[in-house]
């Protein structure tokens, strides 16, 4: 097996000084363009409780703030709309932070402690199924007084800062946004490096600099971006050759990634390991085809990640045999240890063991237009299949009907990728395997989860280590996830555009700020 190990993009320079105020990208000539950037990634929400995706909280990283953000490069949370902030206990259950003075939305209202408060209160309270309530496990309340907010932990969790630097934490206007249900239409209401000034659904979203931003980025925002949305990957190609817009990324085809040449005079070609995952998830509930265990680890025995990454993702991904990416505390080869190689005869004893009727049939479903879903299913479909001993139903959906779908367990499986919510590992724990994860899979272990918990109380994440292995070899076993692969960054920009490096780093944040004229 290969080893991924991350790696900052080139001429990355960090910031390591936690609390340091601000920081600058690159100079910029400024000559008052519009960028345009293309996307195969979808907008769930425009309300930061309605939305646990890639997508949208890539646009919520230039609209809205929130206490914390991460330097590029960096694996420390720094302040963004905060002034500052600490636990103020030493067994790590009360957090505090005081905000910057002078914030303001765009009716002009000062931001508060109460926005804050509200903006937290609020993802718990309308608790949406494709919001991103499965983050905030550990917040019991939140105290808001004057510009100071204090959060009271259930348990206690040295993993909480970094939650708050998600979009998770996007901070709203709590006099613009209902308290108990989404809000509607296209509007933002938001203290970001950027405004909204009109957004098209699948189509496009307009930004325009947000001249009273105050916050990390040094300066704010310099040059108006527009963010366009394709279908699939073949049309983001065909915008790009046709020269409609200057920047792609997530995601170009995979034989088109597989081509980029790097000394080509009229692009700039960035490409570096990432920490995002694919992985096939499994409807692990009573009555469901897959719930048996045993039927999942016979489908482990089955699959050639091999295979995959080679044919239907032309290289541009890494096989992964972790729940844990690869460059990640915790990391390790569990699905390798326990499933070296394809092994129908190992796979045929596990279901004849199961009492299962031969061949076991399921749905499979996956969002249409996102990568090289359809022709993965159809690999994965391919394998199965070839033992004789599944017969696999495909099915693709739109990518708000396929969360939707997942959400209230209607599939059997569905591959899903995983962009890492922050750098550290606990992103792949809770939301992916802990009783009511994210990804509704209904499993649920004492073991896992007690392991997570205990992984959150060390301040110094390298100590958790021992808790995130044993983590993955736990779920090795029961199988209620099998890693896929873990991808590669690609961002791709017209010889005229600098910045392109900085864009995306597997902070979770997405810096259309960085994004320059040269």
């Amino acid at each position: 097996m290969r080893s991924v190990r991350m790696r900052i993009l080139a001429g990355l320079f960090v910031l390591a000084a936690v609390g340091v105020g601000a920081w600058q990208l690159v100079p910029s000539k400024n000559d008052g363009g519009t960028i345009s950037v293309g996307t195969t990634d979808a907008v769930t929400s425009l309300d930061p409780a309605g939305a646990y995706d890639a997508g949208s909280w890539a646009l919520f990283s230039n609209v809205f703030q929130s206490l914390l953000t991460f330097a590029p490069g960096g694996t420390a949370p720094v302040p963004d709309a905060a002034k500052s902030c600490s636990f103020t206990s030493g067994d790590l259950t009360t957090y505090r932070c005081r905000l910057r003075s002078g914030l303001t939305f765009p009716s002009g209202r000062t931001m508060t402690a109460e926005d804050v408060k509200y903006s937290f209160d609020r993802i718990l309270r309308i608790k949406s199924p494709v919001g991103p309530a499965p983050l905030l496990e550990t917040l019991r309340s939140v105290d808001a007084d004057g510009m100071t907010v204090t959060f009271h932990l259930s348990s206690p969790d040295a993993t909480f800062p970094f939650k708050v630097a998600t979009g998770a934490g996007s901070i709203v206007d709590r006099t613009a946004y209902p308290a108990g249900k989404l809000r509607t239409g296209d509007g933002v209401d938001g203290t970001g490096p950027y405004t909204l000034t009109s957004y098209t659904k699948d189509k496009a979203a307009v930004l325009a600099p947000n001249r009273h931003y105050q916050g990390a980025v040094k300066g704010g925002a310099d040059r108006p971006v527009e963010l366009r949305y394709y279908g699939d990957p073949d049309a983001l190609d065909t915008a790009w050759k046709d020269k409609r817009i200057e920047v792609a990324t997530r995601q170009l085809p995979p034989r088109v990634l597989a081509d980029l040449n790097p000394s080509d005079p009229t692009q700039r070609v960035f490409e570096a390991d990432g920490s995002e995952t694919r992985n096939l998830y499994f409807n692990t509930r009573a009555g469901k085809p897959l719930h048996n265990p045993k039927v999942r680890q016979a489908m482990a025995w089955l699959i050639d990640r091999e295979r995959l990454a080679a044919t239907v993702y032309d290289g541009t991904v890494d096989p992964l045999y972790s729940l844990i990416p690869a460059g990640l505390t915790g990391h390790t080869a569990s699905f390798f240890d326990d499933y070296p190689k394809q092994d129908p005869e190992k796979a045929r004893q596990l279901l004849t063991e199961a009492g299962v009727t031969l061949p076991v049939r399921f749905t499979y479903g996956y969002a249409e237009g996102r990568g090289a879903g359809a022709q993965e299913a159809a690999e994965i479909k391919r394998e199965l299949e070839a033992s004789g001993l599944f017969k696999v139903t495909v099915q693709g959906y739109e990518w708000t009907d396929f969360q939707k779908r997942w959400a209230s367990g209607k599939l059997d499986a569905y591959a899903v990728g995983w962009v890492a919510d922050f750098p550290d590992p606990d992103t792949f724990g809770a939301a992916l395997v802990g009783t009511g994860s994210a990804m509704n899979t209904g499993y649920s272990s004492r073991t896992v989860d007690r392991l997570i918990t205990d992984s959150q109380r060390y301040a110094d994440r390298g100590e958790a280590d021992r808790d995130f292995r044993a983590v993955q070899q736990t779920v090795a076993q029961d199988v209620p996830v099998l890693p896929l692969w873990q991808a590669k960054e690609y961002v791709v920009t017209t010889e005229d555009v600098g910045g392109g490096q900085y864009l995306s780093d597997g902070t979770g944040v997405f810096r259309l700020w960085s994004l320059t004229g040269i």
